[in-house]
């Protein structure tokens, strides 16, 4: 127990620290981070974020956020840019350099190129007082205090600034842009979470039977298309117009009910508030509703008309879930 103690009173302190360090980032965000923004927004070219180690890592994750909400960017290894990889940055393309010491050699050599080459150059780093700060257009400050690590040695504190600066610039590009659901949708096409944003109920009913009977099926027949169409359900259909449900539940609670069924008919047992959505609607709106409602089907309507049904399983089967 003492172990495990002291292995909490460790996790928290590191944890505090690195909160330190990401509070600091509010008295950080001043006139060059607007500006940043606006010459982001402005821009007909590409961000290129680059970075040396583990700044190197924290750009590539920059650049995936930044092209999976609105904001084209590539990135460009420091070390392999002087040898060679410069040409990856294109005219009217700006650059974002990230460096914790803001003096690695590295550095050093690429930032007199960029300037040459007339790129925007931006520096996120620690050192305001640093080479690549004072040579860089505008800063990006994620000094910290201090690192995590209690050696104050391994990037911990400076990487998680770094990566939340990241998401401070994408987020504030996100809403200046007005990048919409939709937007997003459009480039997560893949996966569950593009699924949720463009997925339609219309595209799974479709591969669905559509069972029916009328108000006076015999309780075989209702049985037989529940069989039949493996859905779970049955809809009750008269004069074109949707009168009930039956489901699997309701066959058993018939069966509890009734010594002999032979009797009754569809409208007997149905239930005559069926939960119904919209073709139209978004998948996932249909699986909220199944939720809310602790059912597994419901009734897919077009213009109020009878389309189909689509079921529970249909949205696992997609990954919805």
């Amino acid at each position: 127990m003492e172990a495990s103690k002291n292995v909490l009173e460790i996790a928290r302190r590191t944890l505090q620290i690195e909160l330190d360090g990401v509070s600091g980032l509010l008295s950080k965000l001043n006139d060059d981070f607007a500006l940043i923004i606006d010459l982001i927004l402005k821009s007909r070219g590409r961000v290129v974020v680059t970075g040396v180690g583990k700044s190197a890592i924290i750009a590539q994750k920059m650049v995936a956020t930044f092209n999976s909400t609105g904001t084209p960017a590539v990135f460009m290894h420091a070390a392999d840019a002087i040898h060679g990889d410069l040409g990856i940055i294109q005219d009217e393309d700006l650059v974002i350099c990230i460096s914790k010491s803001g003096n690695t050699p590295e550095i050093k050599v690429l930032v007199p190129l960029l300037k040459l080459a007339g790129s925007k150059l931006i520096g996120m780093v620690g050192d305001i007082n640093s080479y690549l700060a004072r040579n860089a257009d505008l800063v990006l400050d994620t000094t910290v205090e201090k690192e995590a690590c209690p050696l104050n040695l391994a990037p911990t504190s400076s990487t998680t600034a770094q990566i939340v600066m990241g998401d401070i610039l994408a987020v504030c590009l996100l809403e200046e842009r007005g990048f919409s659901r939709a937007d997003f949708a459009r480039y997560h096409p893949g996966g569950t979470l593009g699924k949720k944003l463009y997925l339609k109920v219309s595209d799974l009913y479709i591969h669905n039977e559509k069972p029916q009977v009328s108000p006076q099926a015999s309780v075989r027949e209702v049985i037989i298309e529940i069989t039949k169409n493996r859905l779970g359900a049955v809809t009750v259909i008269e004069d074109e117009k949707i009168r009930g449900i039956i489901t699997d539940g309701d066959i058993r609670r018939m069966m509890e009910k009734y010594d002999s069924v032979g009797h009754l008919k569809a409208l007997d047992i149905m239930y005559n508030a069926p939960r119904t959505i919209d073709s139209d609607e978004l998948a996932v709106n249909a699986l909220a509703m199944m939720r809310a409602n602790n059912i597994t089907q419901l009734i897919v309507l077009e213009a109020g008309i009878y389309k189909g049904i689509i079921h529970l399983h249909d949205l696992l089967r997609e990954g919805i879930i």
